[in-house]
């Protein structure tokens, strides 16, 4: 039987927009858009995006996202990057974009409708085309909104880096690479990954396509692709930089390591500014989680026009200070972020000042192996010694949080019969009396060992309400092959704990199918056939003290 394959091809250039074949310096022409470009008008600054997807499509929306910014005096002009949709070139993600960016700005400074003053804007790919550009060091970049997105998310770099070592292969991101970067349309097809070994059900896709994913062979290869020739963005020229982060952004973890990056190092400092909201990746928000038809923004008009007030707003707003001069960079606050279930807040820094690091340590284990409650999570270790076992089973995975990361908030899953299932350690806090507002980086410090020579430990931070059920907060991830500590980086967050509800930390030891089952060998995960169970150990005690690190804000008597 063959694999059905959905073919996403362009849509028409809307009637609005004038469109250019622009040409690089090898030769290839990118297919670029010009909305705002009045015959006649004065020259303005130009708002540029360089993406992947469809620009004239309905998901990426730049019709009506130009519409916001054409309406304030600014020229839009939107890309497809090379070798994707209208543009030439070949197929190969996150390469090209450093000089393929400097083109297009050096392109746009001399046309009739530009003054030469040029801010980038855009999600995901299109934020890291954004930090290409400013590795390129055109003049003429002035400031960037990148969102939801990274320096470092190119194919043999690790999204989930949490900086203790590596990272179990984030799954998802692999079936992007094969849908979207195989050519210059987008190819949609379900992955049964049941299959093993699982590499045959991608070739089962690109058999049915008559073509293969270059960035996908890199992935499976293990060959690190370096995406930058020029200097890395953290070492270019400094320019005001927006980031515009989700707590729930399956991006998050890297998003976040960029901003507090370039806010310890000189001459970017002065110019980082914050937004951090509690949306995913594709932008649905907690507060309307799970989605309903009147806040789905993806398959309703209205609740994309909503949507794009708050995705935009901030974006334009900055733009007028350091594109137009409108208003002084001090009129901006350089912090806005949000507090799951109460709202938005303004700050001086991030992590707050006032914040606090508290640590939670596993105790009682042997309960954690149960249903919850569980484990405890106390405020200080046990004085003994204590260890729980937990199983992986690659032919019973712990199922994913989400099916889809990138719209994690759009079901906003119940994860309680995740949490009581018998091969993964849950541990919890007592109930809150009062509100516990968690506002910095959260972290889990392990001591783990295995029968296996590698294998993963994933760690979920939960909300279980007072029904039992369970929601995601933050998680994160970390494959390991020996024994010993483990620091894994669950991310950043703003979220308040209710009164009446408990924190809940769940460790298991496979994400399906968000992440590639581990091999439980030493053979490649791709291809085995027979993949090992394993058992997993953790430590706990004041000689091994396994605990929960989160950064806290003082109580505030509500």
């Amino acid at each position: 039987m063959c694999l059905a394959v959905r073919r996403v091809t362009p849509e028409p250039v809307p009637s609005r927009a004038q469109q250019h074949m622009v040409r690089m310096r090898d030769g290839v022409r990118l297919a670029t858009d010009v909305y705002g470009a009045d015959q006649g008008a004065a020259p303005a600054p130009t708002i540029l995006a360089r993406l992947p997807y469809d620009k004239n499509s309905r998901y990426a929306f730049f019709d009506k996202i130009a519409d916001r910014f054409t309406a304030r005096g600014y020229v839009v002009v939107v890309q497809d990057v090379r070798g994707k949709f209208r543009s030439q070139g070949r197929t190969l993600g996150w390469t090209g974009e450093v000089d393929d960016g400097y083109d297009t700005l050096e392109w746009i400074t001399h046309q009739p409708w530009s003054d030469g003053i040029v801010g980038m804007f855009g999600d995901s790919y299109y934020g890291f085309t954004q930090w290409s550009a400013v590795s390129s060091q055109h003049p003429a970049l002035r400031a960037i909104v990148p969102r939801v997105t990274s320096t470092t998310n190119a194919p043999g770099i690790a999204t989930y880096d949490s900086g203790s070592g590596r990272q179990p292969l984030w799954l998802e991101g692999t079936t992007y690479q094969a849908q979207v970067w195989t050519d210059n349309d987008i190819h949609e097809f379900d992955v049964d990954l049941t299959r093993r070994p699982i590499i045959a059900a991608y070739e089962e896709a690109f058999t049915a396509i008559g073509k293969r994913s270059a960035g996908f062979d890199l992935i499976v290869g293990g060959i690190p692709l370096d995406p930058y020739n020029g200097p890395h963005p953290y070492d270019a020229r400094p320019i005001p930089v927006l980031h515009c982060v989700g707590w729930f952004d399956n991006l998050g973890i890297a998003h976040m390591r960029d901003y507090t990056e370039l806010a310890r190092r000189p001459g970017w400092a002065a110019v980082q500014y914050l937004i951090a909201d509690t949306i995913d990746h594709e932008n649905y928000f907690l507060e309307d989680a799970p989605a309903t038809p009147e806040t789905d923004h993806l398959a309703g008009d209205a609740a994309l026009e909503r949507m794009l007030d708050s995705y935009t707003g901030p974006a334009i707003e900055f733009f007028d200070v350091f594109l137009k001069g409108v208003a002084h960079p001090d009129s901006l606050p350089r912090v806005r972020w949000k507090l799951g279930h109460e709202g938005w807040r303004t700050a001086a820094t991030w992590p707050l000042p006032e914040a606090t690091a508290t640590e939670l340590y596993l105790a009682d284990p042997v309960a954690a192996t149960g249903t919850v409650p569980g484990g405890k999570l106390a405020p200080r270790p046990d004085d003994t010694s204590e260890a729980a076992e937990w199983r992986y089973d690659p032919d019973d995975l712990v199922p994913s949080a989400a099916a889809d990361t990138f719209m994690q908030l759009r079901d906003h899953v119940d994860e309680r019969r995740t949490l009581d299932r018998d091969d993964v350690l849950v541990f919890t806090g007592p109930a809150s009396d009062g509100p516990l507002d968690l506002a910095g980086p959260v972290r889990a410090v392990l001591h783990v060992e295995s029968t296996a020579p590698t294998f993963d430990v994933f760690v979920r931070l939960l909300d279980l309400a007072p029904d039992g059920t369970a929601r995601l907060i933050v998680r994160g991830c970390v494959q390991a092959d020996r024994p010993g500590e483990v620091d894994i980086a669950l991310g950043h967050t703003g979220y308040r704990v209710r009164p009446g509800h408990r924190l809940a930390l769940m460790i298991a030891g496979s994400d399906f199918p968000n992440h590639l089952p581990n091999s439980g060998s030493l053979e490649s995960p791709w291809l085995t056939t027979a993949p090992k169970a394993s058992l997993q150990k953790l430590r706990t005690g004041t000689a091994h003290p396994s605990r929960l690190c989160l950064t806290v804000l003082p109580e505030s008597g509500e």
